[in-house]
């Protein structure tokens, strides 16, 4: 999967999926600026990692929520880097709130993040591509823009309307040669999961729903979009990728 020459702008890329997302590129031959809501030693140690594989890498920090930091994000990746070929939008929120007592507040963070958010980068970076030669623009979704998830409905409108952005995006850029794809992951252990990972029972649960018998990986994840980056995948687009060991299959005998 060469990416020598290329340029990627991760968001949400100081833990999880977005760290391994990051590394895997560079490792893959890309420069990266990694994007996360603050200046953190999580942002920095990713960026020292990203240099230490022979890398360029530039930190960006601002809410993905809001235009103006958007804006100014996507210019100081340009401007960092001198191009931008490739999008992850990573950068993602979820809240335990049941239907009922979910709250306005909590409905906005959710959505701001998971789906504003990423049609703020995606307009961004796709405005860039545009008027340089084309793009590709990867959406880290998830299985629950298809799959109910009681307790989480924001997260599951957000994820269900980044699917359908995602389909829209990709019909209306494919004249101006910029691919766009979701990847959806299952139950990836990560932070964002650590209740779940330090509940035995929990997890044991988890892990009966799904079919290879255990979570995935970041790396796993992260492999899939480096693929999708790249020349190999030059014909993919308007679609989703499932990355959950069959858990969207799942299905018990009568």
């Amino acid at each position: 999967m060469d990416l020598v020459g290329k340029v990627a702008w991760v968001t949400g890329a100081a833990q999880g999926i977005g760290r391994a997302v990051a590394l895997a590129l560079a490792e893959a031959g890309a420069d990266v600026a990694v994007h996360d809501v603050q200046a953190s030693a999580g942002l920095t140690a990713v960026a020292e990692a990203v240099r230490a594989r022979g890398r360029r890498a530039v930190p960006v920090h601002g809410n993905v929520a809001d235009a103006q930091a958007v804006a100014a994000a996507r210019q100081a990746v340009v401007e960092g880097l001198g191009r931008l070929d490739i999008l992850v939008n990573n950068a993602g929120i979820e809240r335990y709130r049941p239907l009922l007592e979910c709250t306005e507040e909590d409905w906005d963070a959710v959505v701001g993040v998971d789906l504003k958010g990423a049609f703020l980068c995606l307009q961004q970076a796709a405005r860039w591509m545009r008027d340089h030669g084309g793009g590709v623009i990867l959406n880290i979704s998830s299985i629950h823009e298809d799959k109910p998830f009681p307790g989480y409905a924001p997260y599951c409108a957000a994820k269900g309307g980044l699917k359908m952005l995602m389909r829209d995006a990709a019909l209306e850029l494919a004249p101006h040669g910029i691919r766009v794809v979701n990847v959806a992951p299952g139950a990836i252990a990560t932070p964002i999961n650590r209740a779940t990972l330090e509940d035995p029972a929990k997890l044991r649960r988890l892990e009966h729903l799904i079919p290879w018998g255990r979570l995935g990986t970041p790396e796993e994840v992260a492999r899939v979009v480096v693929f999708l980056a790249s020349e190999h995948a030059s014909y993919v687009t308007g679609t989703t990728v499932v990355v959950d060991g069959g858990m969207m299959q799942y299905a018990e005998p009568l």
